[in-house]
């Protein structure tokens, strides 16, 4: 009877045995479900930290490149011919002009404006207007020269009156109106600011025969656009009769009254 209850002893350290490695291996299993999902947490932690990182670099480069694009020069649509000054005939006391030759050289309609420090004693025409894809005008600016003071030689002195012309890209054919550059700021150009450079009328030379070249033809373009104007008048015929359509009609009219009212009568 002693030799059953060793075997069953025996049996018993036997299975003993063998539940001792499975819980190793659930202990196991248990660290390293533990350490896996520790991992897991780590690696998750480390992408969202690395989408933070990108996130902000694209922020950065973002902003970075909006700097950039602030910091590289603007486009020009206007071509000026002189491109940064103004040459006027030194006459002190007078009022003298000046012109400048405004071209778009863009491929959509460009609207210009002009602006000076001296609204008092400058003017410019005209003040602004909208141009065609290739075309181009000579404006005319007028201004009031003063004498020099404490003695100065007339070519030395310096005018700090200043103009600037800006420009405005619109959609296309449509009448200049100057509120256009205050409704639409953001999208307002500035293409040059010129400085005031005077000439000496006694002294020829290139930049004031270049001068009075497009003084002249710019009174031609002023003298052209008054014509159609002039053309578009009544016609005169024989001597001092004038047509009136206007005047025939109004006869019938009367004369067709008359008869309407004697019918009714």
């Amino acid at each position: 009877m002693a030799v059953p209850d060793q075997k069953s002893n025996a049996d018993g350290k036997v299975w003993g045995f063998f539940k001792l490695p499975f819980r190793g291996n659930n202990a196991n299993t248990t660290s390293s479900s533990s350490s896996t999902s520790h991992s897991s947490h780590l690696q998750h932690h480390h992408n969202q930290s690395n989408m933070q990182v990108e996130g902000s670099n694209l922020h950065t480069s973002g902003s970075v490149s909006s700097v950039a694009r602030s910091l590289l020069p603007t486009r020009r649509r206007l071509r000026l011919d002189p491109s940064n000054k103004l040459y006027f005939p030194y006459e002190p006391g007078k009022q003298v002009r000046s012109a400048i030759r405004i071209k778009n050289t863009s491929k959509s309609h460009v609207a210009f404006k002009f602006q000076t420090t001296a609204p008092k004693s400058c003017f410019m025409r005209p003040p602004g207007a909208i141009l065609a894809p290739g075309e181009s005008l000579i404006a005319t600016v007028f201004k009031f020269v003063e004498h020099p003071e404490n003695n100065e030689k007339p070519m030395e002195q310096k005018s700090k009156v200043k103009f600037k012309i800006m420009s405005l890209k619109v959609k296309g054919p449509m009448d200049y109106v100057p509120e256009m550059f205050d409704e639409l700021k953001d999208q307002v150009a500035v293409e040059q600011i010129l400085r005031v450079v005077f000439l000496d009328v006694e002294r020829p030379s290139p930049a004031l025969d270049k001068l009075k070249r497009q003084l002249a033809e710019a009174e031609a373009a002023v003298e052209a656009r008054k014509k159609p104007l002039e053309e578009a008048g009544p016609r005169i015929i024989g001597e001092g009769l004038v047509i009136d359509e206007w005047k025939e009609r109004r006869e019938r009219y009367l004369a067709r009254q008359q008869v309407e009212g004697v019918d009714s009568v």
